[in-house]
């Protein structure tokens, strides 16, 4: 609801200064109309508009044209001034009172505040300043804010070649889609217990009748914990999950990529003779893991696919487009949601459906990772692999062995 709120309030902002007073009842109660339930509530928040002025347009484009065509229409100017302009001082003083806490960049756009519209409200009062929460709302929206959750962003050093990497992959990934190449984002999502425990989030139910899960987060010897492994299509815009259940190793990533291109890529790309990866620098598909690049080489040797790896510099995993293209859905989906067991877990992830256009599949994974495998230098030096000018340790492509 909070992203159906900032679009009527975009399209408010744009069309407030060529509508008049009829005009903006009508347009409000159409924006209700068209979302339903709720639908005069998120207008409301949206546009600062009093419900029952919403409420009125809203009737009046359901009694018809002939009704809508004797509306009398207010003089401009007619009506009561918006708080800010009768009293600018207002803004003054908001400002005073968020900025002491303000985190973040003051020169950045987006800015954001810790303090509820609430207890803004009531200092403003007290000030003199006669201002409802929602009104306080609005005024902090036009102010440039935002009421956000910590976010980790801050990524200790930076690496001096960071934006180059950037650069090199974009060009690279263009590169790739212009042939018709694949290009996949990969990564693991966090690790998940399998039980009856709590999920972040609310979902409907009956009143009175919430979901019974555990007090305590206790691993369930039986169910343990699923390890999802997301393969992202970039350019088709669809997601392959394996859900592991052993160890998130380079193998499992490996087999995970694997998985996608039997079940999916190989049918998507029957022609194709490269892939692209993009990739985190740790992790188990780790820029520095030997074990990853042999893994990869048994791929590219029964595939005939030449694998190609690029991967963002180190402490950039949120920039991978997986975090935001596949996994935030995931997490979406199942809020609110005890994962009560393994095919829970798999429906759930495969299920996943948005506005625009992702489609997810998803497998149980049963088998067997060990950890703690080396690799020797023979089985390195076997390796048909070459790297890039830039950063070969961060690109680099590995080539099928033995092709006829």
């Amino acid at each position: 609801m909070t992203d159906t709120v900032e679009i009527i309030r975009t399209k408010f902002v744009a069309l407030k200064p060529v509508m008049d007073e009829r005009l903006t009842r009508l347009w409000a109660g159409a924006e209700a109309e068209a979302l339903g339930a709720g639908g005069i509530a998120a207008v409301e928040r949206a546009t600062g508009m009093s419900r029952t002025t919403i409420r009125a347009g809203r009737d009046e484009l359901r009694s018809g044209v002939d009704r809508l065509d004797v509306v009398q229409v207010r003089r401009p100017g007619a009506g009561r001034a918006a708080i800010e302009e009768a009293n600018p001082e207002i803004l003054v003083a908001l400002e005073r009172l968020v900025d002491p806490v303000t985190r973040g960049d003051p020169e950045s756009p987006l800015r954001w505040t810790s303090k509820s519209t609430r207890k803004l409200a009531e200092e403003l009062r007290w000030e003199g300043h006669q201002v409802s929460p929602q009104k306080v709302g609005q005024l902090l929206h036009a102010s440039g804010y935002s009421l956000q959750s910590p976010q980790k962003t801050l990524e200790g050093t930076t690496h001096p070649d960071r934006n180059a990497q950037f650069e090199f992959i974009n060009e690279r990934v263009d590169a790739f889609q212009a042939q018709g190449a694949p290009v996949i984002s990969v990564d693991t999502k966090k690790k998940e217990l399998v039980g009856d425990f709590r999920n972040v989030g609310r979902e409907w139910q009956p009143k009175g009748e919430p979901i019974p899960v555990r007090v305590h987060d206790f691993i369930d010897d039986d169910l343990g914990k699923v390890i999802p492994y997301g393969v992202y299509d970039v350019g088709r815009n669809v997601g392959w999950v394996n859900v592991g259940v052993d160890h998130d190793t380079p193998e499992f990533a490996v087999e995970s990529i694997a998985r996608w291109w039997r079940y999916m890529g190989k049918r998507t790309y029957p022609e194709t003779t490269k892939l692209l990866i993009t990739a985190d620098s740790g992790g188990s598909n780790s820029a520095r893991s030997r074990l990853w690049k042999v893994a990869l080489q048994t791929f590219a040797d029964r595939t005939g696919v030449a694998v190609s790896v690029s991967h963002f510099p180190p402490g950039t995993s949120k920039w991978n487009k997986i975090e935001h293209r596949l996994f935030c859905h995931i997490t979406e989906n199942w809020r609110g949601r005890p994962l009560v067991d393994r095919e829970t877990v798999v429906q759930l992830i495969g299920s996943v459906r948005t506005t625009g256009g992702l489609r997810v599949k998803a497998k149980l994974d049963t088998r067997e990772y060990p950890t703690g495998i080396k690799v020797p230098d023979a089985e390195m030096d076997s390796l048909l692999i070459s790297t890039e000018d830039f950063h070969g340790e961060w690109n680099y492509t590995i080539h099928p062995r033995n092709l006829t």
